[in-house]
């Protein structure tokens, strides 16, 4: 073979072209051996093959049937035709051979034969892939990956025979075999065994260890629940005066409680978006776990009798009220021991007191917990959820229930070992990066119930449901006289606050964010420029520009209170048309916009997260592009090329 065609010095494209001028199918030969033993590539192996079936043998290379000659060759073409994967001529045992195949070797590179071994179970079929492998290709490399292969099923399909017979085996051999046997009982047969027969000191050492070593997995490390108080006394403690809750022993626990805010005597729209969305959880988890529980609201305050009807029609299936005229105005604490006594029905955990006797509940505690993520609701679900030693997630924008497979230690009592916890509320929150979401989840340790599973929702998180007047629920009136040392904080006289600038009923929105740094003034002055440029507009701003150090002309600052902020802590706006101008996007501000019809972006980061979600994105600075906008609105003519043209680029 001349050093042209050598294949180890071209690519397989530059071979190709070599191969179109080769006809000598001796030289096709050495190609072919040269490949296997060099780089072994497959695309390069099946040209060299595809030209010597068109070769075929040369007239001068003929020779007479049954030389040595002739019988080299006709075991090269056939070498070709059993790695090119054909039957062969009819009666061709080897090509029927590579038809009963699990997976026939010469089909795969050694990168795609490594997966696709470890589909196949069956030592018996191993040993036929082996076989075809070494009167095939003979790659050294993928019969050592068939042949560990075949070692491993082996042990497998040894272990799953049955009993080990230590008898027939030395005292190593025996030691390797109980290494897969995790099973005490069948530990102790072999030991039996062993005792009944040969009697090998070593040997029985050998299966007694591994039994103990087994108990020793199987038994749980004790876990020792030491006070914070006890385990640090040099530590100067906060929760050293305050009472310890004790948590429920072996609870049982039910339903989903959903707190409705009222005020200024109505109900809010939080609470009828929770409730909803409570309806739409406990019929799905009813369904899943083919059980009853209910949606049980819960309203306290003056004169809330009136909603009992209401919230049974957004889902609720009980309503738990309390009337009083001391509860006009939301207080702290007559608020969380109403609720916590609620949520207990009298009963009181560190005197070991379950709930009082009732017809509408039999359980200790909620299940559940859901509360607004509004100012007062937020210092509630704290308190009610702190009282009642659990946890809590805040700011929440979704809920769904399913199970979670844990490995934390902390959760599941011993290191390196999983368990599935079942039921299990799963409240999804903006991280404070505002960028990524965190999925909260309140579980049991193996020595406390955490329980209810509680969180507070951002106010717009879920749809609005239409109520169903025609739905029935029962109603249940709470009585519990309230301690004058709850009540020490009275309110004498108040104002009402004006309602604040509401940006939710427009057609249009314009939203200004920290890409106006550069100048602060006159970036909001383009921004109301731009928002006056529209029929039906309303100007809101970015968390960024309500807590940034920024310094505004005086008649602007008003357009900068945090009246006018969207996002989870603001406003959340459905407008048909939002324009974020210099806004980054981070997830607390997306959770008050992203249901807008249309969504225009301008940031000078092609990068922005905003981009993401945005149906238009204009590169470019909000001080060039926006008084371009301004001027096509007012001429009537939007051309957006232009706007790209002149300071941005969709």
């Amino acid at each position: 073979m001349s050093e042209t065609t050598d294949p180890d010095e071209h690519t397989v494209e530059q071979l190709q072209d070599e191969l179109a001028g080769i006809d000598s199918p001796r030289e096709l030969e050495g190609m072919l051996d040269a490949e296997k033993d060099g780089q072994r590539r497959k695309t390069a192996q099946e040209a060299i093959r595809a030209r010597m079936r068109e070769v075929g043998p040369a007239e001068d290379d003929a020779v007479e049937e049954g030389t040595e000659t002739e019988g080299e060759y006709r075991e090269s073409a056939d070498e070709v035709e059993g790695d090119d994967g054909a039957a062969g001529e009819p009666g061709d045992a080897e090509g029927d051979d590579a038809d009963d195949l699990a997976l026939d070797p010469a089909e795969y590179d050694i990168a795609e034969f490594g997966p696709a071994i470890k589909g196949v179970d069956d030592s018996e079929e191993l040993e036929a892939i082996l076989a075809a492998e070494e009167n095939g290709e003979d790659r050294d490399n993928v019969e050592t990956l068939i042949e560990s292969r075949i070692e491993k099923v082996s042990e497998v399909e040894k272990e799953a025979e049955g009993d080990i017979d230590p008898s027939e085996l030395s005292t190593a051999e025996l030691g390797n075999a109980l290494q897969g046997i995790d099973d005490e009982e069948r530990l102790q047969e072999v030991l039996d065994a062993e005792q009944a027969g040969e009697n090998r000191d070593a040997a029985t050492n050998l299966i007694q260890n591994r039994i103990d070593s087994v108990q020793e997995e199987e038994a749980p490390e004790e876990i020792e629940v030491v006070p914070p108080e006890e385990k640090h006394p040099d530590l100067d403690h906060p929760t050293a005066d305050k009472q310890y809750v004790k948590a429920i022993e072996n609870g049982n626990y039910r339903d989903m409680w959903v707190y409705c805010e009222t005020q200024a005597g109505e109900l809010i729209d939080v609470s009828k978006e929770m409730l909803g969305k409570a309806r739409a959880l406990m019929d799905t988890y009813n369904e899943d776990y083919e059980t009853d529980e209910r949606v049980v609201a819960v309203l306290i305050g003056s004169d809330v009798e009136k909603h009992t009807e209401d919230v049974i029609a957004y889902g609720a299936d009980v309503v738990v009220h309390h009337e009083g005229p001391r509860l006009e105005r939301f207080q702290h604490k007559p608020y969380t021991e109403l609720f916590c006594d609620m949520a207990r029905w009298g009963g009181d955990p560190t005197a070991d007191e379950g709930p009082e006797e009732a017809d509408w509940r039999e359980y200790d505690e909620p299940r559940y917990t859901v509360f607004p993520a509004t100012n007062n609701g937020r210092d509630l679900s704290a308190l009610v959820q702190g009282e009642l030693d659990s946890g809590l997630a805040s700011d929440c924008s979704d809920l769904y229930i399913e199970e979670a497979m844990i490995s934390n230690p902390v959760k599941t009592g011993r290191p390196g070992t999983k368990k599935e916890f079942e039921r299990v509320l799963h409240m999804k929150r903006p991280d404070f990066s505002g960028f990524e979401y965190s999925t909260i989840l309140c579980l049991n340790n193996p020595t406390r119930e955490f329980h209810p599973q509680g969180a507070s929702v951002i106010p717009g998180s879920f749809d609005l449901p239409e109520p169903d007047h025609d739905r029935e629920g029962e109603v249940v009136d709470h009585d519990l006289d309230l301690e004058e040392d709850w009540l020490q904080v009275s309110v004498t006289d108040h104002d009402q606050l004006d309602e604040g600038v509401d940006l939710t009923g427009h057609d249009v929105v314009v939203a200004m964010g920290r890409g106006i740094g550069d100048d602060p003034t006159e970036g909001m002055e383009l921004g109301l420029e731009l928002a006056d440029a529209f029929e039906d507009c309303g100007l809101g701003v970015s968390r960024g520009i309500v807590t940034g150090s920024y310094e505004f002309a005086s008649h602007i600052e008003r357009y900068t209170a945090e009246e006018r902020q969207i996002g989870e802590t603001g406003q959340v706006v459905e407008p048909d048309l939002y324009i974020a101008a210099g806004i980054s996007g981070a997830v607390q501000h997306k959770v008050g916009m992203d249901e807008s019809e249309t969504i225009v972006a301008i940031n000078t980061d092609p990068d922005a997260r905003i981009r993401d979600f945005s149906d238009f994105f204009v590169e470019g600075d909000l001080f060039e592009v926006l008084p371009e906008l301004t001027a096509a609105l007012e001429s009537g003519e939007l051309d957006v090329g232009a706007v790209a043209a002149d300071g941005g680029k969709r």
